[in-house]
């Protein structure tokens, strides 16, 4: 079995009296493409930001595993450890980045935009530089390197916020609505990228209401429900099963009214 690169166990966040989300467990492995979903304050951002890390539980736990290339390492330290060998050295934790759905970007250049985030993220001088030209040739920024980021379009800087993340080798994306205020064509450029990240090996976890794009990008679908996990289906099932509960086929219904 695949180990998760992160782990709730009956995680809740609350924020004075409030909960935001109660009693979730669930793990995300390398491979997975999950969406959220949910009607608007169900806790779909809350449960991206407390998987990032950005939230700590304020009941429950949120464990970190080892990074995907570390896992044979880490076979190979248990199989010497049961033979009565010497462990391994500690396993490398997963790297995570985040894309919100308003990008925040500096009053600086593209280029120094994606520098200080690797500055951020303990990048070697040395390396800022030509990681910084991948990531914007990665996502078509290259002739736009020197304009200010906050002159971009939408889009644009939409684009920039993924090359961003993308430049510091994450392990898991988180996407907060990422394309929830683009016109069409930007959204078709967005979703192209995102595709492109999971297929080179990139877990993802986005938050949507666009299920459309749920059945284009995700294998596995998380519905919230009052800030509960009201269902973990693949997105086959999340669509199709019989069975499902009550409040998702009402969601549903809701969201596609032909269904």
């Amino acid at each position: 079995m695949r180990a998760p690169l992160i782990t709730l166990q009956r995680a809740g966040v609350r924020f004075g009296p409030q909960w935001a989300l109660q009693d979730i467990s669930l793990q995300l492995h390398r491979g997975d493409r999950i969406a959220l979903v949910g009607a608007n304050g169900s806790g779909k951002t809350s449960l991206l930001r407390l998987l990032n890390g950005l939230l700590a539980p304020s009941t429950g736990q949120r464990l970190l595993g080892a990074a995907a290339d570390d896992a044979d390492a880490a076979a190979q330290a248990g199989a010497a450890v049961s033979a009565g060998g010497v462990a391994a050295g500690p396993r490398r934790r997963p790297v995570t980045a985040m894309v919100f759905q308003r990008p925040f970007l500096l009053h600086a250049s593209v280029r120094r935009n994606l520098l200080l985030a690797l500055w951020l993220a303990g990048v070697s001088g040395a390396d800022r530089a030509e990681r910084a030209g991948q990531a914007l040739a990665r996502v078509g920024l290259q002739a736009l390197a020197n304009r200010p980021a906050r002159s971009l379009s939408g889009g644009q800087q939409q684009r920039l916020a993924l090359a961003r993340a993308w430049a510091v080798q994450p392990d898991i994306l988180f996407l907060d609505e990422p394309t929830a205020s683009l016109d069409p064509s930007a959204k078709r450029e967005i979703e192209t990228l995102i595709d492109e990240f999971a297929a080179g090996g990139m877990a993802l976890a986005m938050s949507t209401h666009n299920l459309g794009q749920v059945k284009r990008l995700a294998n596995r679908v998380l519905f919230l429900d009052a800030g509960r996990l009201g269902a973990d289906l693949g997105v086959d099932d999340f669509f199709r099963r019989s069975g499902r509960p009550p409040e998702l086929v009402q969601f549903l219904k809701g969201e596609l009214p032909w269904t």
